[in-house]
């Protein structure tokens, strides 16, 4: 009878431990989904840029300088969501995007800044559009990072409550990064992207 119980025991504290193990995989695997939302929106904004210059480029000529700088972010912010995306969790790979993507919403703040010098390009319907859906994608973006950020702190609480880091510390459950903006108050002022 003291076996069955001592087994019995036993067979409780596994399956005690394999939710536990469970969990915590659940929950990573709800941040990373959730990163796989931001990285929709951001692919989507790094094909509508492109766009937006090319629109440009032939009313704003002398201004190539801007327009290069816009491209060169792009591409850094491109390659930076390309590291997060392989390891939504790695905190240099988030870092690195976070920097890149305030690097790149500094060009666009300048561009839009020279873009608004300009009648014509204003006018442009084709212009305005890809305006209006870069807006509707900053705001997307916006959003999926709230998301991305909250499944990363409900996981990180699940990892780092007893007993739960014990176990994420034997099967390697490392602490996920926060999507953080790294720019200054004066830099987080959104820039205007609005043409009428």
């Amino acid at each position: 009878m003291a076996i069955w119980i001592v087994l019995g025991v036993v067979v409780l504290f596994v399956l005690f431990l394999v939710s536990i193990y469970n969990r915590l995989v659940t929950y990573r695997n709800q941040y990373k989904n959730a990163y796989a939302q931001i990285d929709v929106q951001l692919k989507r904004r790094y094909d509508l840029i492109p766009n937006l210059v090319e629109t440009a480029k032939g009313y704003i000529k002398h201004e190539r300088e801007t327009l290069e700088a816009v491209i060169a972010a792009r591409n850094q912010a491109y390659a930076a969501s390309k590291g997060a995306a392989a390891n939504p969790g790695d905190p240099s790979a988030m870092n690195a995007l976070a920097q890149a993507e305030t690097g790149l919403i500094g060009a666009m703040g300048r561009f839009m800044a020279v873009a608004e010098a300009y009648p014509d390009l204003k006018a442009n319907q084709n212009m305005m559009q890809l305006s209006e859906e870069l807006t509707s994608t900053e705001n997307k973006v916006a959003f999926a990072r709230q998301a991305f950020n909250d499944f990363v702190t409900a996981y990180n609480n699940v990892r780092e409550v007893f007993p739960n880091n014990i176990i994420a510390g034997m099967f390697n459950f490392v602490a996920a990064q926060l999507l953080e903006a790294t720019e200054s108050a004066e830099e987080r002022k959104a820039p205007k992207v609005s043409f009428t």
